[in-house]
């Protein structure tokens, strides 16, 4: 190569730096078992997209078939071996398993590979994404807890080398420096969750007062819920305008947002985007969520969002409602919504329109089917809401400007009497209108 050429392939003299960290290689590692709820290669499929919003690379996967995971390593003494042979030949950096490791689990594969090599489990991968994008203060604080609360159980044996090194034998040689560092990280840890937790309580006061002020205003709210990934915050800005975050990552929105709406029949109603959900999502994940996902357990309407070209979309749907379940929410009224409808051909849209009827297929990338879900959106708001008949004198004008904020109003005239209006209420908003009936 010539040195012009060098040159400007280095920028002169001066050697072009790097500024954008490389991506790390990842070994993925799964267990098959009998009757497990998803395939084991969807789910590692899933893992590798983990680990790529994450910032590392899947170059090999493990697997192997039991029963039941090993207790002391998962995967048994013989694929150990091949784990560390193959973390070795392909240079990797990180192994992720994908499931959750004990503290014991974790520590044997640690010790069965290079020192430099890291053994992460899903729950700590999915911990690291949800600490990527966590952008407010309570979504920053919910992953703080989640992160201690996973650490808390994993602290033993971190000390276990000062433990070992004790100047030695005899009296006195029985209290060692490891295990009493260990308390004091103990005691940092455990003081540190309930530091988190009184915040998070006082921050969901705050979202408690601001939620009963929507309620007593008769604004209706509509949640969105659905699989990670699923177009969520592309629907809410296709349905009101806005320019939410919104990308093809998975988690790539973790805060909820919420945004005020009006539909057709001029009701204004508020929509809430919530973070998305995921098979295997752990128990300490959805509890310490648990105030951002009462904005789903809240809602009066949930619009449960699925990717429609998924080849896994049951299984999606089949998480979703788990989750549903696990927070009090699968009563709420729901509405189907079969997003990404334009990647579908139309023999794909007749299929999936016989398989699911009930369903509302729409695309937020073209904007199709939105006007039959706000439709829908209505309509479903509607059925549990009481049509009246009244006449407000012109002197109580915020009683009409109410109606029209908080009822769908059906019909308005203006006569000597006062505004005549046939309005559809809301169940906490029919005792506000019940003096003006005819």
């Amino acid at each position: 190569m010539s040195a012009s050429k060098q040159e400007s392939r280095t920028g002169g003299r001066f050697p072009l730096m790097e500024t954008e960290e490389p991506r790390e290689r990842a070994l993925l590692v799964g267990v098959d078992r009998p009757g497990a709820k998803v395939d084991m290669s969807t789910s590692l499929e899933e893992l590798g997209r983990l680990a790529h919003t994450a910032g590392a690379d899947a170059v090999a996967t493990v697997t192997q078939r039991l029963r039941s995971p090993d207790p002391a390593t998962f995967v048994g003494s013989g694929k150990v071996e091949e784990i560390s042979q193959l973390a070795g030949a392909h240079e990797v950096d990180v192994i992720i398993v994908d499931d959750e490791l004990t503290p014991s689990q974790q520590s044997n594969l640690e010790k069965s590979v290079r020192r430099d090599i890291k053994v992460i489990d899903r729950t700590a991968l999915i911990l690291d994404i949800f600490a990527l994008h966590a952008k407010s203060r309570e979504g920053k604080l919910q992953v703080r807890l989640a992160q201690n609360e996973y650490l808390y159980p994993r602290l033993r044996g971190m000390w276990a080398h000062l433990a070992s090194n004790r100047m030695g034998g005899g009296v006195g040689s029985r209290f060692g420096e490891g295990e009493s560092q260990l308390e004091v990280d103990r005691r940092m840890v455990r003081n540190r969750i309930t530091s988190i937790k009184r915040e998070l309580k006082r921050l969901k006061s705050i979202r408690s007062t601001q939620r009963e002020n929507r309620l007593s205003s008769g604004v209706r709210n509509v949640a969105l819920a659905g699989y990670t990934n699923a177009g969520k915050s592309s629907l809410l800005n296709a349905i009101s305008g806005s320019g939410v975050y919104a990308d093809d990552l998975l988690f790539a929105t973790l805060d909820s947002t919420t945004r005020a709406i009006e539909l057709p029949s001029g009701r204004r109603i508020t929509l809430t985007d919530t973070v998305g959900f995921i098979q295997k999502l752990p128990t300490t994940l959805v509890e310490s969520f648990r105030s951002t996902l009462d904005e789903i357990s809240d809602a009066d309407l949930i619009l449960h969002v699925a990717d429609a070209s998924s080849p896994d979309m049951e299984m999606h749907l089949d998480a979703v409602m788990e989750t549903l379940g696990q927070i009090g929410a699968e009563a709420i009224p729901r509405l189907l919504v079969l997003n990404k409808v334009d990647a579908l051909t139309d023999d794909e849209r007749a299929v999936l329109a016989k398989r699911c009827p009930e369903a509302i297929l729409v695309s937020a990338r073209t904007r199709e089917g939105m006007a039959a879900l706000t439709d829908a959106m209505s309509l479903s708001l509607g059925a549990s809401e009481t049509t009246l008949n009244v006449v407000i004198p012109y002197e109580h004008g915020e009683e009409t400007a109410r109606a029209h904020r908080m009822c769908a109003v059906l019909s308005e005239s203006f006569e000597d009497d006062g505004v005549h209006l046939t309005v559809r209420c809301p169940e906490e908003m029919t005792a506000r209108f019940e003096r003006y009936r005819v």
